[in-house]
């Protein structure tokens, strides 16, 4: 079953009549458990009969569903909970395709995903999107779509591979498996009443679908009020409490993440555990998740376990990523639930607080059994143009990566974009740095950082400086996954790394390849839009493991550091970032000179 070949609820409801009435026999009864039922956030030793995909009957005594070729599943005292939600989340983040990020995840609980792909938007446009959409309805869960809101996600402060606009954004909103709007970055262009960004959320409600918000700013005031009036549904920008509490006064869903680099949980629950807040007004998510993450350490179970472990009701963190994230979607009929006529999404655990997932069943099979997948997920044949993405303008020489100082200077005052450990902003920090030659040359912890447009092979490159990751040494690291408009970012401390880092990527098709005293030492080859591979979780997360440890012997120990590498362009978030365009103050969104004035 998929949720291409999923009959409706009025197309089956004759059948689960039928079996809820014991009139026909179940394909499955589970029975021996103890049901959670977060509707009502009660525990009940009940039983399920499924057919089709969906959940039939659910009450005390299922015997009568019990036929002579329904298979029965013993649940022998365990718990019986929904299938886990991911309310927000890029695919592409994990580096893998929809099939393979679902062959990751699904033994970890999560059956039901709402992506926003605007990673392959900003490269390939509305045929990127639907090839995610595409290769989403084959999987064997549940895996919606939002269509992209922003690309670019700054309109004048950098370039994109293509663009979306209104137009695409209604074209999309007719498809299968389309739930929303993603979340719409362009929060200064709503607050400023941008025709664009208007009508590409009226077409979303014309649509009945959801505007998926992304308010990153600490103003609360003004600003913020006008962009929850502009129509955003929900934010997961959020950093502390008051964040949260004032998205949810406003009718918003504060959307409260932990991803990979991003530990925004646990400052924000407190709304919930200490003021006493209305949970229905919350929903957990991940956002972004490195496939080593997926792989070593979970998904949305991990996300539930840390919220019970700040203290959250294990019932109530179970219902902000399930009922809450359907009912948020439009889907509490169709999702989110145990309950008749819903898709028959499970997990079999032994404990409510720790969560092992021992059995998963997904729109009514079982997926996966203690850690494992026990079907396929099929993947699409990737066309050539998605593959063919990496388009510089001839090799690079280490002369690209220089930064002229002024006439006759000795020294100069540079801004500097500041890495900030576990967080999405940067800090816009200001550092005094030598001049040997005619050129400004990073010492102690700043580094070179530039950006290389690789869509179109215009030969651009944007110097600039970064501080943070504490590398020491001859080394450099470049990607092209850089959100959100995914040209090349290169990091380094020797020009003549930066230069053959870049190289390598452009021959092997996109990825992320470290370097140190002129040899390579690690790659990750990610040849679909140069963002991800179809090569299984496990491969890619061995080699991301690679990565890091590269990373950290060449001085970097921060956590995860590769997330905060791969956001130094997002323009979105403040306070400073490098785009093709030049280095940007997101404090005012403008484009600012590298060198400060003296």
């Amino acid at each position: 079953m998929t949720p291409e070949t999923l009959p409706s609820w009025p197309d089956v409801a004759p059948d689960l009549i039928a079996v809820a009435t014991g009139r026909q026999p179940a394909e499955t009864v589970i029975r021996g458990g103890r049901v959670v039922l977060v509707q009502t956030r009660e525990v009940l030793d009940w039983q399920i009969a499924i057919i089709q995909g969906r959940f039939a009957y659910v009450g005390p005594d299922a015997s009568h569903c019990i036929g002579p070729d329904t298979e029965v599943i013993e649940a022998d005292g365990r718990y019986v909970i929904p299938g886990l939600c991911d309310a927000h989340m890029h695919v592409e983040s994990g580096m893998l395709t929809p099939a393979e990020f679902a062959a990751a995840v699904i033994p970890h609980g999560t059956t039901t995903m709402f992506a926003d792909p605007h990673e392959i938007a900003n490269v390939l446009g509305l045929p990127g999107v639907r090839l995610m959409h595409d290769e989403a309805r084959g999987l064997p869960c549940s895996m919606f779509m939002q269509m992209p809101s922003c690309a670019p996600s700054a309109p004048g402060l950098e370039t994109t591979g293509h663009e979306i606009g209104p137009d695409e954004v209604a074209e999309a909103m007719t498809w299968p498996g389309i739930v929303g709007l993603g979340e719409m970055m362009n929060f200064p262009g709503v607050i400023a009443g941008d025709p664009k960004m208007l009508a590409e959320m009226a077409a979303t409600v014309r649509a009945g679908a959801t505007i998926g918000g992304h308010y990153a700013s600490p103003d609360l005031g003004p600003a913020f009020h006008g962009y929850a009036a502009g129509g955003p549904a929900d934010d997961h920008e959020g950093t502390c409490e008051a964040d949260a509490v004032a998205r949810v006064r406003q009718g918003m869903r504060a959307m409260m993440r932990l991803g990979s680099a991003w530990y925004d949980v646990k400052a924000q629950i407190t709304a919930i555990t200490e003021r006493g807040l209305d949970p229905r007004g919350f929903i957990l998510c991940t956002d972004d998740c490195m496939a080593a993450t997926l792989v070593d350490d979970g998904h949305m179970n991990r996300v539930y376990r840390h919220a019970v472990e700040c203290g959250c009701d294990p019932l109530v963190a179970l219902q902000m990523c399930t009922i809450t994230t359907a009912a948020h979607f439009g889907l509490e009929r169709e999702l989110g639930s145990i309950a008749p006529g819903r898709r028959a999404d499970l997990i079999l655990t032994s404990d409510l607080r720790t969560l092992p997932v021992e059995r998963v069943l997904a729109l009514g099979r079982t997926v996966a059994k203690d850690g494992a997948m026990v079907v396929e997920c099929p993947h699409l044949d990737w066309p050539a143009p998605a593959r063919l993405t990496v388009k510089l303008a001839g090799d690079l020489t280490a002369d690209r990566f220089e930064v002229a100082a002024p006439e006759g200077a000795q020294n100069v005052r540079a801004r500097v974009i500041g890495v900030v450990e576990n967080q999405a902003p940067t800090k816009a920090l200001s550092r005094d740095l030598p001049v040997r030659d005619g050129l400004v040359e990073p010492e102690g912890d700043t580094c070179h950082i530039a950006l290389v447009e690789r869509h179109r092979g215009t030969g651009g490159v944007t110097n600039a400086f970064v501080s943070g990751f504490g590398y020491r040494g001859r080394m450099a690291m470049a990607s092209t996954v850089a959100h959100d408009s995914h040209h090349m970012i290169v990091v380094g401390t020797s020009r003549a790394d930066m230069a053959l880092a870049a190289n390598r990527l452009a021959e092997v098709g996109g990825g992320v390849t470290f370097w140190a005293d002129g040899a390579e030492r690690a790659l990750v080859e990610l040849p679909i839009a140069g963002l991800m591979s179809d090569r299984p979780a496990a491969e890619i997360a061995a080699r991301a493991q690679d990565l890091m440890a590269a990373m950290r012997d060449a001085g970097c120990t921060l956590n995860n550091a590769y997330m905060q590498h791969s956001l130094l362009a997002l323009v979105v978030i403040p306070e400073l970032r490098i785009s093709d365009l030049g280095l940007v103050d997101v404090r005012d969104f403008t484009l600012t000179d590298l060198i400060e004035a003296t």
